[in-house]
């Protein structure tokens, strides 16, 4: 199954955009700034979570319109219909419709396993550790939807406790007995769904050619247990931080270059470019087993060099994923021009072309 007639209502510069006739490959071409980033955040936003620009809902709906917006999509020839919008009355809750049902963003990644590589995450390896748990957590999703409720519910008993310890008054034992009892509940989750995938793209990882890809070699750190006794013990040096120092909210991965032995913080450009690939095509690969694989691809071939670009595109043939790709010419992809849907993209508006 693949997603074809996909709409966007008032989201972003698109005020109506409707796309049909989508393949395996699907090629949105234009100018910088005509809008086609937008199209792949539409549809990132057909999975759970924040998207592929992680942006505030008012952020995306049109500055000319209401506050509102939706994303639609059809799901194979079942005709399964997936949605997502903002109702204007109620701008920061996003609802989800399938089959014009009242659906979970959790639902969502029942049915689609999203991923995408853009060029904002290029700064992966050399950014926060912060960062690489957002998209550990991402990737995650993907692989077990139960994941972001996981990450939610840890999140939420973290501000609460760190909100008590940083108080003037000294908190009720029996009140952060029962906030790090739900820390330790979600955070015990959050951790092994991490340590699952690192596992997981490493055994998928090995199936990849080291040449021409630049291989990577993952190494889940644990930020400390998930333990409410632990958390208990270390209240008074916690409550003179005033913040919890260990925990999963203190995870990192660590991603060396393999056979160069060197963490990908200190490779080239392009060595990181490789390996950020050769991760994304893991790790799609896993997420589609079972449901239907969409794989969104921002400028990525522009930035690679032909070897590599023909590597990838002969990988993502034989995947079964559907792929988005984003260029400002279609030279980069003459290798696959045949086999994909091609849309001219202008102003907010998509053209499709023969």
């Amino acid at each position: 199954m693949a997603l074809d007639r996909i709409s966007l209502s008032r989201f972003r510069n698109h005020r109506e955009t409707t796309l049909e006739g989508a393949r395996g490959f699907n090629l949105l071409v234009g100018e910088n700034g005509a809008g086609k980033t937008n199209v792949l955040e539409a549809l990132s936003l057909l999975a759970p979570g924040r998207g592929l620009r992680r942006a505030a809902l008012t952020e995306i709906a049109s500055a000319a319109e209401d506050g509102g917006f939706a994303v639609g999509a059809s799901l194979g020839t079942d005709e399964v219909r997936l949605g997502t919008l903002i109702d204007p009355v109620r701008p920061t809750r996003r609802l989800v419709r399938i089959n014009g049902a009242e659906a979970s963003a959790v639902a969502l990644g029942e049915w689609l396993a999203l991923s995408w590589l853009t060029p904002s995450m290029d700064g992966l390896f050399t950014g926060s550790a912060g960062g690489r748990r957002r998209w550990l957590d991402r990737l995650a999703v993907a692989l077990d939807a139960s994941h972001a409720r996981n990450a939610a519910r840890f999140e939420a008993a973290l501000r609460e406790r760190n909100r008590l310890l940083a108080g003037e008054a000294t908190p009720d034992p029996l009140w952060l007995d029962g906030i790090e009892g739900q820390m330790a509940e979600a955070g015990s989750a959050l951790a092994t769904g991490r340590a699952a995938l690192v596992e997981a793209l490493t055994a998928a990882l090995a199936t990849l050619p080291r040449a021409p890809f630049a291989l990577p070699e993952l190494a889940y750190r644990s930020g400390g247990a998930a333990s409410a006794e632990a958390w208990r013990a270390a209240r008074a040096r916690d409550r003179a931080a005033g913040r919890t120092l260990e925990g999963p909210h203190r995870d990192d991965l660590d991603i060396t270059m393999a056979g160069k032995e060197q963490p990908a913080e200190r490779c080239s450009t392009g060595e990181q470019k490789a390996m950020l690939i050769a991760i994304t095509l893991a790790h799609a690969e896993l997420a589609a087993r079972g449901r239907t694989g969409v794989l969104l691809l921002d400028e990525v071939a522009a930035h690679l060099d032909p070897v590599r670009r023909a590597a990838l595109f002969d990988r993502l043939a034989g995947s079964g994923t559907q792929v988005w790709f984003t260029g400002t010419e279609t030279a980069p992809f003459d290798p696959i021009i045949d086999q994909a849907a091609i849309w001219r993209v202008a102003s907010g508006g998509v053209r499709r072309e023969s």
